[in-house]
């Protein structure tokens, strides 16, 4: 009975693949037959025909994109193969609060810069068009073809039940009269339908992507996202040094500062002013220890001594003990990662709980950090009131950035009400 059930379920969707299959090949040769029947019914001369060949040539040039895309995502859907949309259309060119100037494509020091590397790289989309026109042209031969058989069996099958009539002639009138041979016809194309549906829409997979994917654009487009990723850590690196640098300067360089002055002012006074010269030493004592403690906060944020020394699990639960929500820490194992994976991690987990409290008015928290098939996962959960929305700029975008630096991704799920999850994954080699 589960054979049968399971069968029945994969002739179904068969069936359902096979006709988006089916659609998506012959909708442009469907327009041009329908633009060839117009001027045959109604044209009168080869120049009448120019109405319908233009407007057949305009839609396949708007439709050629859609149905290319639409063959894209069977593979991603259904095989797990990611054949990705490579057309490089022009866009503004903006400048970031970091002085570089995005084109859409890549960062450059300069507008002039980034204008001329856009044009260079907007000449691709000629080649990407006319590489789908061409699939759009042999589709409808190939997968189209193989996949229509079990459509065709399936409309031939309704027909035959529904006992559309014949004509035969009775004297000189015309009497209707179901055809005997539906039956059979319609058995046979039914049978034909189930049997080829598991499978005809399977051409479409190979189709795709020999087609409508190139080794070239695919490594143009990694350079692309390497490109960016090492901007944005460059980016982000010299952010960071002018934050410490701000940071030295505006507290523990001017409390050293202060100091010494105190420290001097004490040793003149020392033999005319002894008790005052004390306080002075006092108050030194006590600037220098508030200047060690900022120093300390300073390198905590640079790096905990926690997670250089005791790794990635133990640095999360330290920040849990010192955390505004009431936070559950979940490990599995304490490998070592490499340090600079594990500081993303940390910082992220840093800013996700930081968004809980502030934010989300959440109460309590639940990380999870695991390491699973090469990929250190961490989830976080807070009971906040949900509704997350990202915007541009924002501390998840820029959480997303720096996780792209080392290939990993943020998958954010926060309903309005809550309960909201975080989940970082990024590629790893414990050690």
């Amino acid at each position: 009975m589960r054979r049968v059930v399971s069968w029945a379920a994969r002739v179904g969707t068969g069936i359902v693949r096979a006709g988006e299959v089916t659609a998506a090949s012959f909708i442009v040769p469907a327009i041009w037959a329908l633009g060839v029947m117009a001027w045959l019914w109604f044209g009168r001369t080869y120049a009448e025909f120019l109405v319908p060949l233009g407007f057949a040539s305009v839609s396949t040039v708007v439709l050629v994109g859609p149905v290319a895309r639409r063959f894209r995502s069977f593979p991603a859907r259904w095989a797990g193969i990611d054949v990705p949309v490579v057309y490089r259309w022009r866009g503004p060119v903006v400048q970031l609060s970091t002085g570089q100037w995005w084109n859409g494509f890549s960062y450059q020091r300069s507008r002039e810069e980034a204008l001329a590397d856009q044009r260079e790289r907007s000449r691709w989309s000629l080649a990407e068009f006319w590489r789908d026109v061409r699939f759009v042209a042999i589709a409808p031969f190939t997968a189209g073809a193989v996949a229509a058989v079990p459509v065709a069996g399936i409309i031939v099958a309704a027909f035959a039940i529904a006992q559309p009539p014949s004509l035969s002639r009775l004297g000189t009138a015309l009497a209707l009269q179901p055809s005997p041979l539906w039956h059979p016809v319609g058995a046979v194309a039914f049978a034909i339908a189930v049997v080829t549906a598991p499978y005809a829409w399977k051409a479409a997979i190979p189709l795709a992507v020999r087609f409508l994917s190139s080794p070239q654009t695919d490594l143009a487009q990694r350079v692309e996202e390497l490109t960016a990723q090492r901007t944005e850590a460059t980016a982000a690196q010299a952010a960071e040094i002018r934050r410490i640098e701000r940071d030295l300067h505006d507290g523990a360089q001017a409390r050293l500062v202060s100091l010494g002055l105190a420290l001097a002012t004490a040793e003149k006074m020392m033999e005319t002013d002894p008790a005052k010269a004390k306080a002075l030493m006092r108050e030194a004592r006590t600037g220098a220890a508030a200047s060690l403690e900022e120093l300390r906060e300073l390198v905590r944020g640079i790096c905990p001594p926690v997670l250089t020394e005791r790794g990635l699990v133990e640095a999360v639960r330290a920040l849990a003990l010192d955390s505004p929500l009431e936070t559950l820490v979940e490990a599995e194992g304490g490998e070592r990662l490499d340090a600079p994976i594990e500081a993303a991690v940390y910082f992220g987990v840093c800013e996700l709980i930081a968004n809980a409290a502030k934010h989300a008015r959440a109460d309590r928290a639940v990380v999870g950090i695991a390491v699973d098939d090469g990929n250190v996962v961490v989830r976080v959960l807070d009971d906040g009131r949900g509704g997350v929305v990202e915007r541009a700029g924002g501390g998840l975008d820029g959480l997303r950035r720096r996780l792209s630096v080392f290939d990993g991704t943020l998958e954010v799920h926060s309903p309005v009400g809550g309960p909201t999850l975080a989940t970082m994954v990024v590629p790893c080699a414990s050690s």
